[in-house]
């Protein structure tokens, strides 16, 4: 507040009057003015129209509408107030629902990829295993036939005794 009680502070741009009051720059007077004559012209222009003259014919109607006016612009606010915070508190839920969301879905993928990292073991697992079975398979079974072979190259099969052979010993006994 100013020294001598006006509204305006001592800063702004002001020429004092001669009585002690702030008086605005002509700039800004004729700003105000031309305000008030437009706000002059809006209220004469509604005055002149069909609504306005109703009202001036009825008072009490006049009355009652500005009553009305005035007592439901609380509830209005409030529901406009609700309805702005409604939607700041939906789009936030939408957020943190999409954040939740993401979050079970990102555990969900990482439950699945360990369960496939667990599996891609296990079955690689038995097929190094099978791998190493087989090949020792195929190595000794290779091995024994080769060995068979080179001891046919030699002569050194070894014989087979008259008295074993089965098949030999029905036929020449009767």
């Amino acid at each position: 507040m100013a020294k001598n009680g006006n509204l305006l502070p001592m800063e702004c741009n002001v020429n004092p009057d001669p009585r002690g009051e702030h008086v605005p720059p002509a700039s800004l007077q004729v700003q105000l003015k031309q305000k008030q004559r437009q706000r002059q012209r809006q209220v004469v222009a509604f005055m002149n129209s069909r609504v306005g003259q109703y009202l001036d014919d009825h008072p009490f109607v006049a009355l009652s509408l500005l009553m009305f006016i005035a007592v439901s612009a609380i509830p209005v606010a409030f529901f406009l107030i609700f309805i702005v915070t409604t939607a700041v508190m939906a789009c936030i839920g939408v957020i943190v629902m999409e954040g939740v969301v993401i979050a079970i879905g990102g555990i969900a993928l990482l439950c699945v990829l360990c369960g496939l990292g667990a599996l891609s073991l296990g079955v690689s697992g038995v097929l190094s295993l099978s791998y190493i079975a087989l090949s020792t398979l195929v190595n000794y079974w290779c091995s024994s036939r080769g060995q068979l072979r080179k001891q046919d190259v030699n002569g050194s099969l070894p014989q087979k005794k008259p008295g074993l052979d089965v098949s030999a010993n029905n036929g020449k006994s009767e």
